[in-house]
């Protein structure tokens, strides 16, 4: 049998439907798997920089009541990266502290100047940081406005009824309702478009640091206890 006008018409309305329905939902897809790339780089970051300049502070004061001094004086309320075996393995020592530039004339300065140039560096990754975190969060936020935006315009059953209308089916050719409503169901949840993970969920929540020109004085008494405890044999471990 020829198509009908009826038959090409319907079947335009539904090829219509289905590209602006899966047209809008590969945006969002794409949308989703863009989120997890730049929260997976924004991890990278988190450990390559911020962790990597924890680990180097916590090594230079070792002392672990000096380090939950330096916490206080931050404004932090934990120690993020912090074991204790950090401060002993001599592997890690001399991975974190590669290619680092030392200067001072003394011994005392050259130590001072290091502690000094990690919380800088510290300061700068953590604002950066945050930056990011924030417009990685209002991304999260826009995908899933985005979702219920989509869900409120494409709803599976109404679309599903408007389609089997347009088939216009005689009685006994049709599926029962309860079967009919069965597959509606379940193509509806194979079709379901899930929310991205939170951010948070993978990237910790970072407190702004207070900048080393506020707070150089305290910190200058803090690495002077340091390096009357352990300063010269820090210094001799370090790769140089």
């Amino acid at each position: 049998m020829e198509p009908t006008i009826e038959d090409a018409l319907a079947y335009e309305i539904k090829k219509e439907i289905a590209d602006r329905y899966f047209g809008f939902r590969k945006l969002i897809e794409d949308d989703k798997l863009d989120l997890k790339e730049k929260v997976k780089q924004h991890s990278l970051i988190l450990e390559k920089r911020i962790c990597f300049e924890l680990v180097r502070i916590y090594i230079l004061l070792q002392n672990e009541n000096l380090i939950h001094e330096f916490i206080n004086l931050t404004g932090w309320e934990e120690k993020l990266y912090y074991d204790p075996y950090l401060t002993e393995s001599p592997t890690i020592r001399d991975r974190v502290f590669d290619k680092i530039p030392k200067r001072g004339l003394t011994r005392a300065g050259r130590f001072k100047n290091l502690f000094m140039d990690c919380y800088e560096r510290l300061v700068i990754h953590a604002e950066q940081y945050r930056e990011n975190l924030l417009e990685l969060k209002e991304s999260y936020a826009t995908i899933d406005a985005e979702i219920k935006l989509f869900y409120k315009k494409n709803d599976i059953g109404n679309i599903m009824g408007f389609l089997r209308n347009l088939d216009a089916c005689g009685s006994d050719e049709c599926m029962p309702r309860c079967i009919e409503a069965g597959l509606t169901d379940s193509f509806e949840k194979k079709m379901r478009l899930e929310p991205p993970e939170p951010v948070e969920k993978f990237l910790p929540t970072i407190p702004p640091l207070i900048p080393l020109p506020n707070i150089r004085k305290q910190l200058k008494k803090l690495v002077d206890k340091a390096f009357k405890l352990h300063g010269d044999r820090c210094l001799d471990e370090l790769p140089i």
